[in-house]
């Protein structure tokens, strides 16, 4: 064991000394501290700007408060509806290979990659009255154009891929014989997936389910074509900024940032006891 011990420390040792002596090492740090520096200075700067009064003033301020708010319950409606929808979808991908598999995969990563104003003027297309899908909704007594509904629909249609690729990720990591043996002791499908998947695969749909949330709290450009009014919280930093600068808008935004934070911060929260109980 000493033996072992002592080659691991020498190996260990020679890797220090190489890694110091390597220019790809120094430069991936040089990269590195650039990155860093990049994504924490304007964000430190931005939140420390503002004066406790200005903060406190921001907190106070009803229409803040009020498009906060909105943006929570719009964005926890819409990983609520991912999950409804996208974890049936999420575990065929995972289980099932089948033709067309991979352009399937694609369609639904498209609200990644497409400029999202594009998102708002696409599902504002179809839901006017000269397409069927517009008769049909404004016929049930929907309104997309302006209102909460449209707001959920654009945050749904942005945040579904982050929570059906995460989720997906966690079904393909449990094991399917555990399926084949509850389906061997006379468990119908539906009663394996519920008491043996999803039980399995739950820490996966709560981290989906923030992934979602939190790329749903901050979007903006879909948001502004499809419903400026009633107001979310991205959409009041950026008239406050057009209307009165950053003196103004700096103060909405560092209470965003805050909530984004405390999001991401539960996402760590539940990956790392994902890792800790694997």
């Amino acid at each position: 064991m000493s033996s072992t011990a002592g080659n691991s420390a020498v190996i260990a040792a020679g890797q220090r000394r190489y890694q110091h002596r390597d220019p790809l090492f120094w430069l991936a740090v040089a990269s590195s501290a650039v990155i860093v520096a990049f994504i924490l200075v304007p964000l430190v700067e931005m939140m420390t700007q503002p004066t406790l009064a200005a903060l406190k003033e921001t907190l106070v301020d009803r229409d803040v408060i009020r498009s906060i708010r909105l943006s929570m319950v719009t964005a926890g409606a819409a990983a609520v509806i991912s999950l409804a929808f996208g974890t049936p979808l999420a575990y065929l991908l995972a289980r099932h290979s089948f033709p067309g598999k991979k352009i399937l995969e694609s369609v639904i990563d498209l609200p990644i990659m497409i400029p999202h104003p594009v998102v708002g003027i696409a599902l504002l297309s179809i839901a006017g009255r000269n397409h069927p899908i517009g008769r049909l909704i404004q016929a049930a007594g929907i309104e997309i154009m302006g209102t909460v509904t449209g707001l959920i629909a654009v945050l749904t249609f942005v945040g579904l891929p982050f929570y059906i690729n995460t989720v997906k990720t966690g079904f393909a990591e449990i094991s399917p014989r555990l399926e084949h043996v509850s389906r061997s002791l006379g468990a119908s499908a539906g009663a394996t997936f519920f008491r043996v998947t999803l039980p399995l695969a739950w820490r996966h749909m709560v981290v989906g389910g923030i992934m979602c949330m939190a790329r749903a709290v901050s979007e903006f450009g879909a948001v502004v074509i499809v419903a400026y009014h009633p107001m979310v919280a991205p959409v009041m930093i950026y008239e406050r900024f057009t209307a009165y600068g950053l003196k103004y808008s700096q103060p909405v935004a560092v209470w965003l940032i805050l909530v984004c934070l405390v999001l991401f911060l539960l996402l760590r929260v539940f990956s790392l006891d994902r890792k800790a109980a694997a």
